[in-house]
């Protein structure tokens, strides 16, 4: 499987691109602005857009669904349906900020805890991990989890905005720690790192800091 990922936005986000290498079929994870540079990076991977898949739909990951969608009217996109009136305030929110945006049509499938997702031969466990948004997941395969907001390198996701809750934060970063400490994590925001790396030296995971209260 091929892996890449675009910094997208004025919240420099992480947009993941995953490329099944046989058939050349791709998956856009979290596709949050810039919709024609994520275009132009589809087209220079070839093959064909299968799906979108969304850890959460805060503003700074669904914004360039419309765009994208506009280019492949048929490509399904996939959430949580506990964030669905997140993703349906994102263009009220993005006004909040200032920012131009783009209200994409509601999403076509339903995740649920325990789905598994396919890209050619790679399987993605779905894990609804709630506490930063409702309904947050990551996509966990055999070497990798995209953690979106919930975990970073060094920290973790907000606990303080809208329909945040910080207990469930933190049950869902104790449940992420019980995967493979090998899994590489690719976060919404920032570099790569390692389950293992962040359980060791994360503050927020060793208690040297604590989860931000509302």
């Amino acid at each position: 499987m091929r892996v890449e990922s675009l910094v997208v936005g004025p919240f420099q986000e992480n947009c993941w691109l995953l490329q099944d290498e046989a058939a050349g079929d791709v998956v856009l994870v979290d596709p949050g602005d810039e919709p024609a540079r994520i275009l132009s990076a589809v087209a220079r991977m070839g093959g064909r857009l299968a799906a979108i898949w969304l850890t959460h739909a805060h503003l700074d990951h669904i914004g360039a669904i419309a765009g994208i969608r506009r280019a492949h009217p048929g490509v399904p996109v996939h959430l949580h349906p506990a964030d669905l009136p997140v993703y349906r305030y994102a263009e009220r929110s993005a006004r909040a900020y200032g920012l131009p945006f783009e209200q994409p049509a509601d999403p076509e499938h339903a995740l649920a805890e325990g789905d598994v997702l396919r890209l050619g031969d790679q399987a993605f466990e779905v894990m609804h991990l709630p506490g930063h948004a409702p309904g947050h997941v990551a996509f966990v395969g055999k070497e990798l989890v995209l953690s979106g907001d919930l975990l970073f390198a060094g920290s973790i996701g907000r606990s303080d905005l809208p329909l945040c809750d910080p207990a469930a934060l933190e049950r869902s970063l104790q449940r992420l720690l019980t995967l493979d400490a090998e899994l590489a994590v690719l976060p919404g925001h920032g570099p790569r790192t390692t389950l293992g790396a962040e359980a060791r030296t994360n503050p927020f995971l060793t208690g040297a800091a604590l989860i931000p209260r509302r």
